[in-house]
């Protein structure tokens, strides 16, 4: 099987030469040495570690397309059903991994960075994977669509993702940015202000966001980053860091429901209210209006 991502690697670091060289000569503040290096570690990684996953990725897939409930063959109207159907498993997928702790102590990887650019996109988690996000598509295959068909609209999903993380593109025509994910919308997905967090959380089509309340437009330039930044450059700590600390608050926990909670609930929630999470923030941030 031709690995989509892979063949791409050479277009990705030439594209984004061409978007750094820009930044230089335009003097914008997009780029960072210390931190582009730690993106591209985080690439090279997720690569490496590829080679397990696809095998258990595929083989997960393959055991449910055994006991599939239809034969949607790889003609032209499935291939369109399973776009639409593998883009609002994105969505979901995408959601939740800013709304439960667990998902999120692999997706934080991408957000890490303070940057905004095409190296951003290559700041991919290690860890994703084995901790079981490829659930969210497993129903694909045992509606009836294969399983190599399913790897390949994942593939173009992530392609398709590479080209919005930028800052060099401004808003797009309007019918453009109303049904697609657009540079304009994924910046707002990586702010770390109040309103801006946990939005447009998209693959290729912005719909599912505007269907289900999730969609915000972009206003202001975002602040890029966490709403507390980690402030390392270290690909081993960006990797595992929110692991570590889900774990310590695990074993400290007093309570069977604290433990879940700390694991499962949303990303900073605390059982004495000591942390925040976004409900919190943007509570917090209403009373100030």
């Amino acid at each position: 099987m031709v690995n989509l991502i892979h063949i791409s690697i050479p277009f990705f670091l030439l594209l984004l030469a061409l978007e750094s060289w820009f930044n230089a000569r335009r003097r914008y503040d997009w780029y960072e040495l210390k931190d582009t290096f730690s993106s591209l570690a985080m690439g090279i990684g997720n690569v490496l570690v590829g080679f397990i996953n696809k095998g258990i990725v595929l083989w997960a897939f393959w055991m449910a397309w055994q006991y599939r409930f239809f034969e949607l063959g790889s003609g032209p109207a499935a291939w369109i059903f399973l776009f639409v159907a593998e883009d609002f498993s994105y969505y979901w997928f995408h959601r939740i991994s800013h709304e439960s702790r667990y998902f999120w102590a692999s997706h934080v990887v991408h957000h890490s960075s303070q940057k905004y650019n095409l190296a951003t996109a290559l700041r991919q988690t290690w860890t994703g994977e084995l901790s079981g996000s490829f659930l969210f598509w497993l129903w694909l295959p045992l509606l009836g669509f294969h399983p190599l068909m399913v790897l390949t609209q994942r593939a173009i999903s992530l392609l398709y993702q590479f080209w919005i993380h930028t800052e060099a593109i401004g808003k797009l025509p309007r019918p453009i940015e109303f049904l697609f994910n657009t540079p304009s919308h994924h910046r707002v997905h990586h702010g770390s202000d109040v309103k801006y967090l946990d939005r447009n959380h998209g693959g290729i089509l912005i719909i599912w966001d505007r269907l289900f309340g999730t969609f915000q437009e972009e206003e202001e330039r975002p602040r890029y980053g966490l709403t507390k930044n980690i402030r390392s450059y270290n690909p081993f700590y960006i990797a595992f860091h929110e692991w570590i600390a889900m774990l310590k608050d695990f074993f400290r926990a007093k309570t069977l429901r604290e433990r879940i909670l700390y694991i499962f609930g949303p990303p900073g929630w605390s059982p004495d209210g000591s942390r925040q999470t976004t409900k919190d923030l943007r509570k917090k941030a209403q009373k100030r209006l």
